[in-house]
């Protein structure tokens, strides 16, 4: 998973550069292209251990490699805590923190730097930015106008229409996550197929996004199987010596699918083993893993339940809930972490800390926090 005042006209030239232009007729824009990623929105956001970085534009329904090249370099190592962190980056870009809206947060694996998604204004107007924030807690800004990038489009995902052209409408669960895993960019969002719920594997370097897997759950507290639902979060997982996805969908099911069963399945659907329920009224926002003690735990965090802590030695062993459990919670065991209140975004900064965007009052801090 987010002070220094910049020239307004240098915050001018980088939301000149985010109006949208239409990638070539392939679908995958070359590395090293003369002007950066043409970027309409921005987030959800992700690393790769070499420090790519990959950036999902949900309003151009593309994916974007970005090279942040020197601008990854440079800052003081790690990451500082920020109070008021929003007020401050709604500043720099020239607004109020009423005006911004953080998308995501993630953290090179290298400087262990926050690099924190926003998106500047409101509705079909908005435009995007993407910060740094280093171990001094100074925030820059990532210019783009020389960024080498790659890019791919993807197939069949949810049209905008009416109110969806709009950043914080439905379009946006066109791309509700994006992870990389040995040598692939994982996707997840909605298709504008009969079953909506869908997972792109896209192999990098891009070449070309397949038309992806459409998902099926039992969702327990629904009491029904489910296609048209997003996965909100999810983890690249190994099990077994198995490699999983390791999903989470609002109201909460928790869901394993294995990442060989995830194929192009035009017209049909493939059904995921749902290991838990984690409770109804409540949307996942970020899900990482980490190793305290000798064991692997799933950090999760929810809109309205908290932050979910889940030992994943079961999830092996886990039996898949297929007819109504009639509770509230069911399936694997997981703990709320009462510490952490108020997280926003979340990521793993190092290995004993997790980095958060925390809602304190009328703002936001951006804050280590000892992993639980």
């Amino acid at each position: 998973m987010r002070t220094t005042v910049i020239r307004l006209s240098a915050v001018l030239a980088f939301v000149a550069l985010t109006t949208y232009a239409p990638l070539a007729p392939s679908g995958v824009a070359a590395l090293g292209a003369a002007t950066g990623p043409q970027l309409r929105s921005i987030g959800p956001l992700a690393f790769a251990p070499d420090g790519m970085m990959y950036a999902a534009d949900s309003l151009g329904s593309t994916i974007y490699a970005l090279d942040l090249g020197t601008q990854a370099t440079g800052g003081a190592p790690g990451t500082a805590n920020v109070a008021g962190i929003d007020q401050k980056i709604a500043a720099m870009l020239g607004t109020e923190a009423k005006d911004i809206a953080i998308t995501d947060l993630v953290v090179h694996p290298g400087t262990h730097n926050s690099y924190i998604a926003v998106m500047r204004g409101q509705g079909p107007s908005a435009k995007p930015a993407l910060l740094r924030v280093d171990g001094a807690g100074k925030i820059a800004l990532v210019t783009t106008e020389t960024l080498p990038y790659t890019s791919v489009t993807l197939a069949n995902v949810k049209p905008a229409s009416g109110s969806e052209t709009d950043f914080f409408g439905q379009r946006t669960q066109s791309i509700t996550q994006v992870k990389y895993a040995n040598g692939r960019v994982y996707v997840s969002g909605l298709s504008n197929e009969e079953f909506a719920s869908k997972m792109w594997s896209v192999p990098y370097p891009f070449t070309k996004a397949d038309a992806g897997t459409s998902l099926e759950i039992f969702h327990d507290n629904h009491q029904q199987l489910e296609t048209r639902a997003p996965m909100y979060a999810f983890v690249p997982y190994s099990i077994g010596g198995q490699s999983f996805i390791i999903g989470a969908y609002t109201c909460t099911p928790l869901v394993k699918f294995p990442i060989a069963d995830l194929k192009p399945n035009p017209g049909g659907k493939y059904r995921g083993a749902t290991i838990a329920e984690l409770g109804a009224g409540n949307r996942p926002i970020d899900m990482v893993v980490y190793n305290k003690g000798g064991k692997d735990y799933l950090l999760m965090a929810n809109t309205s339940r908290g932050v979910m802590k889940i030992a994943t030695d079961t999830f092996g062993s886990a039996k898949a809930i297929t007819t109504p459990s009639n509770a509230e919670t069911a399936g694997v065991p997981f703990e709320t972490v009462r510490s952490m209140q108020g997280v926003q975004q979340l990521d793993v900064l190092d290995a004993t800390h997790s980095i958060v965007l925390q809602k304190q009052g009328a703002s936001a801090n951006l804050q280590a926090v000892d992993l639980p």
